[in-house]
């Protein structure tokens, strides 16, 4: 069975923060016969998103008629910052969180999966410069600051930017086996941390 991969875009999200884990799940579908992850884009509708430094990115789908994610990614970067005061945004974060099999945050995109409520009594991290605010908005949530990434079982958070790499290949590993993330990193030529 092929797993939906549903990656969350928005205004000012960073470029790495999502087109890091979209690389390693379509990656590894591909050199695995197209038959393990249908990875896609969704965004609150179809316009363009501009990222942060200017490249802009159409999504696939809208959070209307997004098929149902078995893994949600919540990239980070400065546009979380306007998702915090999005309530619809963050309900649907939520619902889909409840019913996805993971939930994965990048960067500040733990931001957002603290203000959904996701992050209580879990551990998490986040990018260096926001350890601070994470403490503020998840004071229930216990702050790693020495991990590339938390796993949690269902929620996993990954530190700055490029950390999203190696938690979407700690995911492929868990779902998929150690030589299906070996196979992914080396064809990324990407070692991992």
């Amino acid at each position: 069975m092929k797993r939906n991969v549903a990656i969350l875009l928005f205004d000012e999200i960073e470029v790495l923060d999502f087109a890091g884990p979209f690389e390693v799940f379509a990656v590894t579908d591909e050199i695995r016969g197209y038959n393990t992850f249908n990875v896609f884009t969704v965004a609150e509708n179809l316009g363009t998103i501009r990222s942060r430094n200017g490249l802009k990115i159409v999504p696939h789908y809208t959070l209307e008629n997004c098929p149902v994610p078995h893994l949600l990614v919540v990239p980070g970067g400065f546009g979380t910052r306007a998702l915090l005061n999005k309530l619809a945004m963050l309900e649907w974060i939520r619902k889909r969180a409840e019913k996805s099999d993971l939930t994965m945050s990048v960067c500040t995109g733990s931001l957002v999966l603290a203000k959904a409520g996701l992050l209580d009594g879990l551990r998490a991290t986040t990018h260096h410069e926001c350890f601070g605010l994470l403490r503020e908005l998840a004071p229930r949530t216990e702050v790693v600051e020495t991990e590339r990434f938390v796993d949690n079982g269902r929620i996993l958070t990954a530190a700055g930017i490029s950390a999203g790499i190696d938690c979407a290949l700690h995911v492929v590993e868990r779902l998929l086996g150690a030589d299906a993330a070996a196979d992914t990193a080396r064809y990324m030529e990407y070692r991992r941390g």
